[in-house]
């Protein structure tokens, strides 16, 4: 998509700048700076991370069923993240690049978006997938065949393309009212389409993107526990409420990883709250490289089929380096 050249119209409003101006990063003075290294190997840990866990996945036939089916999605999602990043924060941690083209910013934009809410999404299979496991264990079986999960993954797919598809054409025909500076180290959606006039169809299009995923999941996956928790009361013994609890530990973190820095986030937005500004950079990269960097983490120590089979993969390895 073509920048479009900043046009004043009648109104005072101007059309999209070749340019948008990024939030540098915290304490960064000189260039190469300190953060690069951190940068890189975060980057490479997590794509080994999910690389094993999507390698491993594919390759062992006892795995493919639903939960391991959400896992991969999960994983897939996390590089995608990840690798959508990397190309401004690497051109600030290199040599301080803070000026992005409009093309470019909307192509970032879109690709943390959709990664973003595909695993939103795949967080609220996974958090229905293990309520419906606890609270009926006897049909999720039948219920949760190949053929359905097949369906909610490409119900996925079409969530997550089908609401940020239109977004960068709206976006860069919206009228903007404010200078094209940003509050993040990357392009957002809902911070451009604060630079936008008011009334603009494309900040209400954000807006209802963010309502219908971004807010809808976490509140579907929290009612979704509050069920299992329940469920967990009314078993017999603790040794049942422990077991059964493990089974969604992994998850939990996740979600927790996920959402608890975007809902602080959310609320010093909204709230306009006078944290500094490097505060809330860190904070927004808490978000957004936390959970890739952790999730093969958690999914590895907390699931033991998971674990067993990396353990079983790697021992014939580990044994031909020794001789």
């Amino acid at each position: 998509m073509s920048a479009l050249s900043t046009q004043t119209a009648s109104n005072g409003s101007t059309s999209m700048a070749p340019t948008f101006l990024l939030v540098s990063m915290p304490g960064l003075s000189v260039v190469p700076s300190w953060w690069t290294i951190p940068l890189i190997i975060l980057y490479l840990l997590s794509a080994l991370g999910n690389g094993t866990i999507l390698w491993i996945i594919a390759m062992e036939p006892t795995l493919h069923r639903p939960m391991y089916f959400f896992l991969f999605l999960l994983s897939v999602s996390d590089v995608g993240l990840a690798t959508a990043l990397m190309p401004t924060l690497l051109g600030l941690a290199l040599a301080n690049v803070q000026v992005v083209s409009a093309s470019a910013c909307l192509f970032q934009m879109f690709f943390v978006h959709v990664f973003s809410v595909m695993e939103s999404s795949v967080l609220l299979m996974m958090a229905l997938d293990r309520a419906l496991a606890i609270c009926r264990p006897l049909h999720s079986p039948a219920l949760l065949t190949n053929g359905f999960i097949s369906k909610i993954g490409l119900a996925i797919a079409f969530r997550c393309l089908g609401l940020h598809l239109p977004l960068p054409f709206l976006l860069a025909h919206m009228p903007y009212c404010r200078p094209q500076v940003l509050t993040h180290s990357y392009c957002l959606h809902p911070d451009v389409t604060r630079l936008a006039c008011p009334g603009a169809w494309g900040a209400v299009y954000s807006l209802f993107v963010v309502l219908s995923a971004m807010e809808l999941d976490p509140l579907l996956i929290f009612l979704s526990y509050g069920i299992i928790g329940k469920v967990l009361q009314g078993l017999g013994s603790n040794e049942e409420r422990w077991k059964a609890g493990q089974t969604c530990a992994a998850h939990l973190s996740a979600v927790l990883l996920f959402y608890v820095p975007m809902i602080l986030l959310a609320l010093i937005d909204h709230l306009r709250l006078p944290i500094p500004q490097p505060a809330h950079t860190l904070l927004s990269y808490v978000h957004f490289l936390l959970p890739p960097l952790l999730n093969p983490i958690l999914y590895s120590v907390k699931m033991k089929e998971i674990r067993e089979r990396i353990l079983k993969r790697l021992q014939p390895m580990m044994v031909g380096c020794a001789q």
